[in-house]
């Protein structure tokens, strides 16, 4: 198994970067905001690819926060198929209450100028 590589610690000097990341943590949320599909994925990718240039800090957060999503997309997605044989509806609320209370924690954490690395993350940004 291979160990993820360190992410970068948010700095506490540089206050733009900060609000960026905890933006971009923040962003997560927003399928819930929008009511769209995958909103919870787009939004953080547009803010990433359009900020990712600005500092390490932005470009280590966006690829967590991005790896997070993507993963969480794909257990509900499964957790939604899993409810043909009524397990789903179970899994479904377990997952989505480890996904908001994960996002706000990281949000609270990057504001506090420390790094979170998500849970139960596929790496797929590294």
């Amino acid at each position: 198994m291979e160990i993820p590589p360190p992410l970068v610690p948010v700095p506490r000097s540089n206050e733009s970067a900060r609000s960026w990341c905890i933006a971009l943590h923040l962003s997560g949320l927003s399928g819930i905001v929008l009511g769209f599909a995958f909103a919870h994925v787009l939004v953080p990718l547009i803010i990433w690819l359009i900020k990712r240039a600005d500092s390490p800090e932005i470009d280590s957060t966006g690829k967590e926060v991005l790896n997070f999503q993507i993963s969480f997309s794909i257990y509900f997605l499964i957790a939604g198929a899993l409810c043909w044989i009524l397990i789903g509806f179970l899994i479904l609320p377990i997952f989505l209450i480890i996904w908001l209370v994960c996002t706000i924690l990281a949000a609270v954490r990057t504001s506090n100028g420390e790094a979170y690395r998500y849970p139960m993350t596929i790496r797929f940004l590294n």
